[in-house]
């Protein structure tokens, strides 16, 4: 017989249960730590319940980054929410967005980036990684100069700002041979704008 203490939920709670399991296990160890038989055993279940959830390993971790990619809008939509009606003011939004979470939730903001394999077939993930690009895209719209691709203000753009929370996040702003030390992001995005503005007038006149 079931020890009463292993029996699966029946109250739907199994899932939250485990993908919670799931994100301590990577705050404490990493990617390489995740294990479904851990996660059940600090769910107090089973090691065979989370298969009522999840086939393997790779699911219990596309469920994790799911949660990790509503996070992340969650945070851009936030800073958004309260900028002003300018296309510059927006966009400083979402990056400082972007900088938020990757502070505090830093275990997943390396997991969703980690070039781990998940399951893009997972209707959860997908709606949530594709919802989390569509903000920057519907941002940086009204910002791309005339005459080039969306796709080059948008990878520019994350490039810039998820470069800098990442290196942010190792420490790197730290380097005493910065000189007089660490730029702020607003200054970053200054000559971006600058630049951009640049290109629009260059484009315009040719």
């Amino acid at each position: 017989m079931t020890n009463a203490s292993k029996s699966r939920p029946r109250d739907g709670t199994l899932r939250t249960k485990l993908v919670d399991a799931g994100v301590e296990l990577l705050r404490d160890r990493g990617p390489d730590g995740l294990s479904l038989r851990e996660c059940a055993a600090m769910a107090g279940v089973s090691h065979a319940a989370p298969g009522y959830h999840f086939k393997n390993l790779m699911g219990l971790s596309t469920a994790i980054a799911a949660r990790g990619y509503r996070l992340f809008c969650d945070a851009m939509l936030a800073r958004r929410d309260k900028a002003g009606p300018a296309p510059f003011e927006r966009l400083s939004a979402i990056c400082h967005g972007y900088l938020d979470y990757a502070a505090g939730h830093p275990e997943l903001f390396l997991f969703i980036f980690s070039g781990q394999k998940f399951n893009e077939n997972d209707q959860d993930f997908c709606e949530a990684s594709s919802k989390a690009y569509s903000i920057l895209r519907e941002t940086c719209a009204p910002l791309v100069p005339a005459g080039t691709e969306i796709e080059e203000t948008e990878i520019l753009i994350w490039s810039l700002v998820h470069g800098y929370a990442h290196l942010a996040m190792t420490r790197k702003k730290d380097n005493p041979k910065l000189g007089r030390g660490w730029p702020e992001l607003d200054a970053l995005l200054s000559h971006l704008r600058n630049a951009l503005s640049a290109q629009s007038a260059y484009n315009a006149r040719n």
